[in-house]
């Protein structure tokens, strides 16, 4: 009996504790499940729009008043804190964020570098931040946000959004290879513009992508500096805010929207400019590459107002003697059209003799002594060793802009227009695709841009490893002139040769550019760029009875006598290819034609 009363109680206690362990393990699973949907809370969290922390989670933030006369630390002491709390850290803050912060998209993921935060603090510093109180972000992330903000906490930092450039929207889009200029109906594509509006920042600073491939010809580096300078302005006011660009050390913003004129100082990756609101104004009126004319597209400024002492025409002649003939004619053509503006002849005059240095100065020229510039990357004795000389233009800081004219061109209608309409710096006619011709440019002298230029002549590559593909990587935001304005002396196909000669006689041609043998080194009598048949592109006879045209006009004559003439090698040289092209019968008939140029018959030392 007591036994089966024992049993019972073993029993009755073994089910008391089962009971006890499913009571257990239940609460464990409510407890496990509570845990998970907090889980879940975070994560729904984690997939909202994320709105800017007030504060870095990298960082503490520095105190509220500064040392020494508001300056900005340079250095940052705030430890990192481990992943797991600024993660957590990070969702709360988001969670709690306004709701009306504007995220900074959509280029803000350019993160490929990190940036040097105290370069940004000297370059503040080199202001005294104590008068920026409105400042405004182009491509930051949120932390980088944050840290603004915590390092000017007094302002009103803002981060704005810019909608990114369409797909459509690509460099050669921006650059074509031809516009219908006749017409004037080309277009350019539409960049956005940045969002919120315009609102008088003190400060705008913009972080700009730097792909080593390619850099300078990417739409959206030009699309957030573009946005940048509107940013700056201050409505109608002559008033521009200041504007901090980053950017890698090697991949410098472009030069004639921020120039060096108006650099506040650099520190590492971070450049820092005062512009001027007018020149923002000015350069922001322009097409947004060359898919339209620029001059058209700008209101012609008034004679009266433009001060012609302060622009001048100029061209660079930095060896022998060759283009000495070309420029005096020049000058002729130049003043033939009715200009009245400065002639200025950059002259290497060690390689340049005196009486060619005399003759160019009776001819109008300017002569200032130039010492060449060599290329560094050219072979010696090679036609592109001493063109790096035509950087010198930007050293003629006595004049507000220069239009420069190569040696072996030829003005035939007048070129004041480029001064008058306001054309600025870098404006030139297309040579191909996104490239210009450095035949004729209009350029804003200035030294630090001169210094600009030399400083890169050991890492920048040129396409054609002349001054001309040097200056395109420089200069790759750029301004199209009319073709009308260096008209090449160049056709592609031999049914183009026609239009070619009626463009000529129809007197629509500013300039002609005589690309190949020049006209003062060929008989008179036709182009002998015919006798050569690698060289034939180059012919065009109604473009060489207008040089020759000039030539008979160039007074004294002894100029023309005594430069123009040619010597013993030349015309050895013209004879060689007139036998070669009768030898194999060249259709066009040139080599058969009599030679009358008393040039042919005279002895030259």
């Amino acid at each position: 009996m007591r036994g089966d009363m024992n049993g019972g109680v073993r029993k009755t206690r073994g089910i008391t504790k089962l009971l006890v362990i499913l009571v257990f393990f239940a609460f464990a699973i409510v407890a496990l499940l509570a845990r998970g949907n907090g889980c879940c809370v975070v994560v729904q969290l984690a997939v909202l729009p994320r709105a800017v922390p007030a504060v870095s989670p990298w960082d503490n933030p520095p105190p509220a008043s500064h040392p020494s006369g508001n300056k900005i630390p340079t250095t940052y002491t705030g430890a990192r804190p481990s992943s797991s709390s600024s993660s957590e850290k990070s969702e709360t803050v988001a969670a709690s964020s306004s709701s009306d912060e504007i995220p900074a998209r959509p280029y803000a993921a350019d993160s490929e570098w990190d940036i040097q935060w105290e370069s940004v603090a000297r370059s503040l510093n080199d202001t005294g931040s104590s008068g920026i109180v409105r400042v405004g972000l182009l491509n930051f992330d949120s932390s980088e946000v944050a840290r603004w903000r915590s390092t000017l906490p007094a302002a009103n930092v803002q981060a704005v959004s810019l909608a990114p450039a369409a797909d459509a929207v690509t460099w050669d889009a921006l650059y074509p290879g031809w516009v219908d200029e006749d017409g004037n109906r080309s277009s350019c594509p539409s960049l956005p513009n940045p969002d919120p509006p315009l609102h008088d920042y003190d400060l705008v600073a913009v972080k700009l992508p730097c792909r080593r491939q390619g850099w300078s010809r990417d739409v959206r580096r030009l699309h957030l500096q573009l946005s940048a300078a509107k940013l700056a302005l201050h409505g109608s006011t002559p008033k521009a805010g200041m504007v901090l660009i980053l950017s890698e050390p090697k991949c410098i913003p472009l030069p004639n929207l921020f120039p060096c004129k108006h650099l506040i100082s650099r520190h590492a990756h971070a450049w820092l400019y005062r512009p001027d609101a007018a020149y923002l104004r000015h350069r922001l009126s322009l097409p947004v590459g060359s898919c339209q004319l620029a001059v058209p597209s700008l209101q012609p400024t008034p004679r009266s107002a433009i001060g012609s002492s302060r622009q001048a025409y100029a061209t660079v002649l930095h060896s022998a003697d060759a283009y000495v003939c070309g420029a005096i004619a020049l000058a002729r053509s130049i003043r033939d059209s009715g200009s009245t503006r400065d002639l200025v002849a950059l002259v290497d005059a060690e390689n340049v003799g005196a009486e060619q240095r005399a003759a160019l100065a009776a001819a109008g020229w300017q002569v200032r002594p130039s010492p060449r510039i060599r290329n560094p990357r050219a072979a010696r004795d090679a036609y592109n060793e001493w063109n790096y000389s035509k950087f010198r233009l930007w050293q003629l800081t006595d004049y507000d802009a220069v239009v420069f004219l190569d040696a072996d061109l030829l003005v035939l209608g007048n070129m004041d227009f480029l001064f008058e309409s306001g054309a600025p710096e870098l404006s030139a006619t297309v040579n191909s695709g996104a490239r210009f011709n450095s035949g004729v440019m209009v350029l804003e002298p200035s030294n630090c841009t001169f210094e600009m230029l030399m400083a890169g002549v050991h890492d920048i590559d040129s396409y054609n490893g002349g001054d001309q593909g040097y200056l395109n990587e420089v200069f790759t935001w750029w301004h199209r002139l009319p073709r009308r304005a260096n008209f090449l002396k160049y056709v592609w196909a031999e049914g183009d040769r026609a239009a070619q000669a009626r463009a000529l006689g129809a007197e629509v041609v500013h300039a002609v550019h005589y690309l190949g043998i020049k006209p003062w080194l060929c008989y008179r009598d036709y182009d002998c760029n015919w006798n050569v048949p690698e060289l034939r592109r180059f012919a065009s006879d109604e473009a060489h009875a207008r040089w020759w045209a000039v030539h008979d006009r160039i007074e004294p004559a002894e100029l023309r006598d005594r430069f123009c003439a040619l010597g013993k090698g030349q015309v050895a040289m013209l004879e060689q290819h007139r036998r070669d092209a009768a030898m194999v019968s060249a259709s066009d008939g040139h080599w058969n034609r009599t030679i009358t140029d008393p040039r042919r018959l005279v002895n030259q030392h």
